[in-house]
């Protein structure tokens, strides 16, 4: 490879936009480029004064907020003191990585865009933005926008004509080599991953504290469709503090079963132990994997094997198919023009990467070991609200498509699978801060919309507001009957009780019309706008993000316009301006 010209730097919270970005790796790399490909946080920002050609790709968390490993990063480029020619030798251009059912929707990008360009960057190509609600995914945006830049990047650099572009069929080489041993060493990887580290300061994702489970109880009724689990973790000793609003993460193991379905399917022997080699300098190895490694430990704590594999999975594959068949069905799904049949096979059923590998049984048998790193990506943590102490509630995951097997979500059904009254059981977990910060002031009223599972966030803000003897708490439950998926009942009415807490219900199934969250929102108006309009209330919502998020969002434009009198337009801004000044919040998930 020619020494690097090209720099990918990425912001990423899910995975999405790291995924995007060795993608874009891969892509230069095929057209002799060289390239680096890094975190935002991890690379000398100082250094982009000298940069002549930079990609960015990043997506927005919480309330337009940038992702947690650029957060350093977005506070150096806005400082105020930066020359307007910093980057004046920098050719650049943004990926954006969003969700359009949010308020700020790829607010980080648009943002960094503009900030480039003021400190004399030149724009490449306009900004891309990627939409998840798209029926295709960022995908439906990053193909067309991707190809306009191969033929700008090519035009600054083109291929030595003494090469030509490596052809999609034909595999890079992996990141990674894996050395096995002859012999399995003295102290494995388990032993090793078991160990609860002396930590220096909280708790991390490379330092998790292996919390005790206390109690793991389903607090639905038996009738109801969904098992929700409320779970309390013993952190006595780990140096944990946290505040409302907060989130735990935890990080999940692979069931035994798809350990070894996948080890069989691969011709993978579980007990074979290997160290693990990068094959270029500037690559660091996973600081999750311990070396030596065994490859139970692999599969079982590292490779996301139960995720629903991206397009890139599908390239890499076609690649390393030695069958023809299988081969040419794979080059079909990775081209831009299968894309359709691709989400009808893969990310409409939510079939799985173990899934797709026993469907392309001659392509997985042949897979080098080298490259499963390349192949599959990590297990990422994931992120539960903290209802109180350290409570979490937790909705099981699980749900029929058109196959077979019931599609289970990989925590939440590890978590539910976990019974401390057999023996003891520790999860690796940590906290980080939420994305809802709740008012300094005393006297400041909050409403808080919690549908299902988005009323556990509530929980401890409540609990902590009282303690502290703020009474203006007022709370809009929504859930499907009184009897089967009422979190917390007792609580809040004795809450009620001692005049701490107002509370209004929505249980949308005990009459013949549905009622929701935002049917009792509008009932409400004139409540709704006198603590908004006159007592300057902040507002907040968590739940599902399918269509909740909207429909609360168009109930209050709706009361701003019924109680307050304003036009539409005005009722629109209206509510803007509460998300600016962050007296209106939103925590919503998948």
């Amino acid at each position: 490879m020619p020494s690097p010209q090209l720099l990918v730097l990425f912001g990423s919270q899910t995975g999405t936009a790291q995924d995007v970005s060795e993608r874009l790796g891969r892509e230069a790399r095929r057209r002799r480029l060289g390239c680096r490909v890094q975190a935002l946080d991890s690379y000398p920002v100082v250094n982009l004064i000298n940069e002549p050609l930079v990609i960015f790709v990043c997506a927005t968390a919480g309330q337009g907020d940038p992702p947690d490993n650029m957060k350093n990063f977005w506070k150096f480029i806005f400082r105020k003191n930066l020359p307007s020619t910093s980057l004046c030798r920098m050719d650049f251009a943004v990926l954006g990585l969003g969700d359009s059912s949010y308020a700020k929707y790829n607010f980080v990008a648009k943002k960094l865009h503009r900030r480039l360009l003021q400190l004399g960057g030149s724009a490449l190509l306009p900004l891309c933005l990627g939409d998840d609600q798209h029926e295709l995914g960022p995908d439906a945006a990053v193909d067309p926008w991707l190809r306009d830049l191969w033929e700008k990047v090519l035009e600054l650099y083109p291929v030595p004509q003494d090469l030509s572009v490596i052809p999609p069929g034909v595999p890079l080489p992996s990141k990674f080599t894996l050395h096995f041993l002859q012999e399995a060493p003295t102290m494995c990887s388990e032993e090793q991953g078991a160990a609860s580290p002396d930590s220096q300061g909280p708790p991390s994702e490379l330092q998790p504290f292996l919390a005790p489970m206390v109690t793991n109880q389903r607090v639905t009724g038996p009738l109801h469709f969904q098992d929700v689990r409320l779970i309390e973790f013993d952190i006595t000793g780990s140096g944990i503090s946290f505040a409302a609003g907060d989130v735990v993460l935890i990080q999940p193991s692979n069931s035994a079963a798809h350990v070894q379905q996948f080890c069989q399917v691969l011709g993978l022997n579980p007990d074979q132990c290997f160290t693990l080699q990068p094959r270029e300098p500037d690559v660091p190895c996973p600081l999750r994997l311990p070396q030596p490694c065994s490859m139970q430990h692999l599969v079982s704590q590292y490779l996301d094997i139960t995720s629903v594999p991206r397009r890139s999975f599908f390239e890499l594959l076609a690649c390393l198919s030695v069958h023809e068949v299988e081969r040419e069905k794979l080059l079909e799904f990775s081209s831009a023009r299968g894309q359709e049949e691709l989400h009808e096979y893969c990310s409409r059923p939510r079939r799985t990467i173990l899934e797709v590998l026993c469907d392309f049984p001659h392509t997985a048998g042949a897979i080098p070991p080298d490259y499963l790193l390349d192949l599959i990506p990590p297990i990422r943590p994931r992120a539960f609200s903290i209802a109180s102490s350290l409570l979490i509630l937790v909705a099981v995951v699980q749900y029929q498509t058109r196959l077979k097997e019931p599609r289970r979500g990989l925590c939440s059904s590890w978590l539910a699978s976990l019974d401390p009254g057999r023996g003891p059981v520790r999860v690796p977990l940590w906290v980080q801060p939420g994305g809802l910060a709740f008012p300094e002031t005393p006297d400041t009223p909050v409403i808080m919309v919690g549908p299902g599972t988005g009323v556990a966030p509530f929980r401890a803000a409540i609990q902590e507001r009282v303690a502290q003897g703020r009474t203006g708490n007022i709370l809009f439950f929504g859930c499907r009957w009184r009897d089967q998926d009422f979190y917390w009942e007792a609580e809040w009415q004795d809450l009620e009780r001692k005049g701490c807490l107002t509370l209004v219900t929505a249980f949308s199934r005990e009459q013949e019309r549905k009622v929701y969250v935002q049917h009792r929102l509008r009932e409400l108006g004139p409540l709704v706008w006198e603590l908004l309009d006159r007592q300057g209330a902040f507002f907040y919502l968590a739940g599902n993000a399918k269509s909740m998020p909207a429909d609360v969002s168009e109930a209050l434009t709706s009361v701003f316009q019924e109680e307050g009198g304003l036009s539409g337009p005005d009722a629109g801004a209206y509510l803007a301006r509460l998300q600016r000044m962050l007296r209106f919040q939103t925590e919503t998930w998948a």
